[in-house]
This record gives structure tokens, C-alpha cells and sequence, in this order.
């Protein structure tokens, strides 16, 4: 087939090379180069990347709005568009251009986390199971049928591993997708509308821990966050990002502080956190239990919100 790929960060870098291995991709859409801080250079996207690296033609609109955008992709004649968290919306107009449609790669077993940030949301509110579908676009927040569905267990994963392997995953099966769209065979199942949520993008607030929650909450704020959005904390007057943490196995006052084997040990409702893996501001990442080592922390030392 004919492919036009859109996508931008790392999660749609396995759909474009299973792509560029099975079918004709003939132009890659991704985000404009990002700039980050002042004087800085711009920064490709992880997509144009690796579309650079397979001489791929790279189109970097600021909006698929418009009919020059729309002659644009005519003119390449796609027979599919295929979308992985490409960052833009896509408009009737472009939807209706491509005559197998366009499918987009979702990080989540819809119709659950519709929306921006699908795998931080599931790991916050504490899910099981999440997955990807391959879903039909729609003008609609991904509110389009799928094809496949290919759930997940998160245990233990944090944002960065389960995107990894919910990206290798949504690979496979988008190519599976393709491959009965050929043959013909494909069959869309509509989404149940009684089960709908939505995944907004997460902000600093949703992954800022504070005494006051449970050691399961902090848990999945820090596995849900990250570079755009840490999990941030203050000890004894000193910035701190916590980078893993676990459940401790014994008690500790809320908001307490102390050095244990292992890591900090933070106190929280019912329980506590052993941060594992922390990286103080203007400092590389280090072991919790070596941060420690390095402040002076009394029986009255507290912990709160950075």
C-alpha cells in the first residue's frame, strides 16, 4: 500500500519502521524542529529522524487546515494515512483524501483514555490492564472503531517502559490491520460510548506528591511522570525529583524523612514510600539512600510539595 505516516515522538518510531519494511511509505508528516531554551537548536522530532535516515520525504506543517495542506496530500495519493501520536488535528478534509481512510496507532484499549496522554492516565488511576487499538479515524476525539485491541498488564512498568512496549506492540498490529484492509477482511468494531474516558495532557500538578496521600498514590504519580512533568518533592530545603520509588514495607509518620537501606524513606498516609532513585536539582540522578547520606536530616525533618 500506499502510506503517508504522521507521527512525532518516540512512541510512533516502531509503526514507521514496520511500515517503511512492509509497505511503499511515500512522505512522513511530523512536528516542526521543537526548540528547547533560549539559544538552543532546534530539535528534530524522533519520527523525522528516523524518516531522514530512510530517505524519506518529511513534510513539517503547523496545520493540516486548508486546501493548500489537503492538495498536498492528494498529490502523494496515499491509498492509507497512518497516525501515531502525531500531535495534530486532522480535519475532514484530510480524512476524506486517502480511500482506505486513515488509522491511527492509540495507546489504550478504547474506549477507555481517549485523549493526549492515555498511558499516564491509566497508570494514575492505578488500571490493570491497558493495551493499543487500531482504531478508524473520525473527526471526533478518537472516537473512531477498531480493529484489533491488544491489552497489556501494567504491573510494575513506569510511563517510559510501557510506552515502549505499547509502541512495539501497536507496530505489529497495525501492520496486521493493513494486511486484512488488503485482503478485504477487515471488520471495525464501534466503540461503547458507556465507557468512555478521557486522557488530558499531564501537568506537574498531576504527579506532585504530598504527605497527605497514600503510598499507592505517590507510587503511580512517579511512575506516571516525567521530563515534561516530574514528580517533585522538597527535603530539608533542598529540591528533590523522584525518579522510582516503591511501597516501603513498615509505617512512618506522614511527611517524615529518614535514610534507610535502599533509599528515603518518606512518610505518607497509611504507610510509606521508599524513594529508590532521585535526582536533586543541579545534580545527576542518584541513589535515594546516597542522597540521604549527603543531607542532615533530623527527627524533625519534614518532606512536602516542591
Amino acid at each position: 500500500m500506499r502510506v503517508v505516516f504522521m507521527g512525532t515522538p518516540e512512541f510512533a518510531v516502531p509503526s514507521l519502521e514496520r511500515l517503511h519494511e512492509a509497505h511503499d511509505v511515500v512522505a512522513v508528516y511530523t512536528r516542526p524542529d521543537a526548540v528547547s531554551g533560549r539559544g538552543s537548536a532546534p530539535v528534530p522530532s524522533p519520527v523525522k529522524q528516523r524518516a531522514l535516515e530512510f530517505s524519506l520525504p518529511v513534510f513539517e506543517p503547523v496545520s493540516l487546515k486548508g486546501e493548500p495542506e489537503t492538495e498536498a496530500l492528494r498529490a502523494l495519493e496515499p491509498d492509507v494515512v497512518v497516525v501515531a501520536a502525531y500531535g495534530l488535528i486532522l480535519p475532514s478534509s484530510i480524512l476524506a483524501v486517502p480511500p482506505s481512510g486513515a488509522i491511527n496507532v492509540h495507546a489504550s484499549l478504547l474506549p477507555r483514555w481517549r485523549g493526549a496522554a492515555p498511558i499516564q492516565r491509566a497508570i494514575l488511576a492505578g488500571d490493570a490492564l491497558t493495551g493499543v487499538s487500531i482504531m478508524a479515524m473520525e473527526e471526533g476525539l478518537d472516537t473512531g472503531p477498531y480493529a484489533k485491541q491488544v491489552p497489556v498488564e501494567i504491573g510494575d512498568m513506569d510511563a517510559s517502559t510501557l510506552t515502549r512496549r505499547l509502541a512495539q506492540l501497536g507496530a505489529e498490529a497495525l501492520l496486521d490491520v493493513l494486511d486484512s484492509i488488503v485482503a478485504g477482511t477487515v471488520q471495525w468494531t464501534p466503540q461503547d460510548e458507556a465507557g468512555v474516558t478521557y486522557a488530558p495532557k499531564i501537568t506537574r500538578a498531576d504527579v506532585t506528591p504530598d504527605p497527605t496521600l497514600t503510598p499507592q498514590e505517590i507510587v503511580r504519580m512517579v511512575r506516571a511522570s516525567g521530563p515534561n512533568a516530574p514528580a517533585r518533592i522538597a527535603v530539608a530545603g533542598r529540591a528533590l525529583t523522584l525518579i522510582a520509588c516503591s511501597i516501603a514495607d513498615h509505617d512512618a509518620e506522614p511527611g517524615s524523612v529518614s535514610c534507610v537501606r535502599g533509599g528515603l524513606l518518606l512518610g505518607a498516609r497509611s504507610g510509606a514510600v521508599l524513594a529508590t532513585l532521585v535526582k536533586p536539582d543541579g545534580r545527576h540522578a542518584m541513589p535515594g539512600d546516597a542522597c540521604g547520606r549527603g543531607m542532615v536530616l533530623g527527627p524533625d525533618t519534614r518532606w512536602e510539595t516542591a
